[in-house]
């Protein structure tokens, strides 16, 4: 397990991302991955309001739905470490403080939960002062509803800038940061991770898997049936993908264990990252991601230099 720094969060060293859940996962195959999860050691669940508002039909929510509708059935709320966010459902857009509580409540209500283990500013909003939406979290804490913010998608100057205001107004600050991030998307060693690492954050990376090519199932030739499959295509079926593959292949093969597990160990190593977010929309894709695999300092290397 993990304890996320600056909390008393103790966290499973996968973070299970919600985003599929009520899209491309439907109820049932939702809550059979929930389950297997938790059943195998797993407690920290990723989602978000705005999820999953882009497919045709829905509104956002859906995943905190479903989620809260498992917890409630399974009464393990206590033993579950949620995270959700704010600011990018459209209803709910951007982060003044009217709208940080009010999307807090809606969040609660659909999780069948009081409060909320990590609430994130899912990006930034420039248009709102910093003061006023680090108030409204603070407020939310005290209020019992949240128990640590944390922020999405910011650049390094405005997530310093948030920090350095909490901490001269003596406001809750920031405890975490969720950026993309994996072996094929690596901007964050130039841009935010120094930031991380200066203020002591965790790193929480989605898109750990590069939105599944690094569970090995994108293959030359091979046509993948999936939501994401053109824009996986387009970004990462190149030369330099399929080299990398390569390279996981031989270690997943060495140590008797799969792609997925050894793209997401590499993050794991990572420094600032404390634990990366990977979905899955099926019993046979969590049980691919969820092995907790450690690499030797020759295997991190072949990787990192892919």
């Amino acid at each position: 397990m993990i304890k996320l720094a600056n909390t008393d969060l103790t966290v499973y060293p996968l973070c299970l991302g919600g985003n599929v859940f009520g899209y491309s996962a439907d109820k049932e195959n939702s809550e059979a991955v929930l389950s297997f999860y938790a059943d195998n050691g797993g407690n920290f669940i990723d989602t978000a309001d705005m999820y999953s508002q882009w497919a045709p039909g829905h509104i956002g929510g859906e995943s905190e739905t479903i989620i809260g509708d498992w917890m409630a059935k399974r009464g393990n709320r206590q033993k579950m470490i949620i995270a959700t966010k704010v600011s990018k459902l459209d209803t709910r857009p951007g982060l003044k403080a009217a709208n940080i509580k009010a999307a807090c409540d809606e969040s609660l209500k659909r999780l069948k939960s009081d409060y909320i283990d990590l609430y994130y500013a899912h990006q930034d909003d420039l248009d709102t002062p910093i003061e006023e939406s680090l108030g409204a979290f603070d407020e939310l804490i005290k209020a019992g509803k949240v128990r640590y913010i944390a922020a999405s998608n910011f650049t390094p100057e405005r997530l310093q800038e948030s920090l350095n205001i909490s901490k001269a107004n003596g406001l809750s600050s920031y405890i975490a940061s969720q950026d993309q991030y994996n072996l094929l998307d690596r901007e964050y060693e130039k841009g935010l991770m120094p930031t991380i690492e200066k203020n002591n954050l965790s790193q929480i990376p989605f898109y750990g898997l590069a939105r599944g090519f690094l569970t090995g199932k994108y293959r030359p030739g091979v046509s993948v049936e999936s939501v994401r499959a053109s824009g996986v295509a387009s970004n990462y079926a190149n030369e330099r993908g399929w080299n990398l593959l390569s390279k996981l292949d031989q270690i997943a093969k060495d140590k008797k264990t799969t792609v997925a597990a050894i793209s997401l160990a590499w993050l794991r190593a990572q420094p600032t990252v404390a634990t990366p977010i990977a979905s899955a929309t099926k019993l046979e894709q969590i049980k691919e991601i969820m092995p907790i695999v450690e690499l030797s300092s020759q295997e991190l290397q072949t990787l990192t230099n892919s």
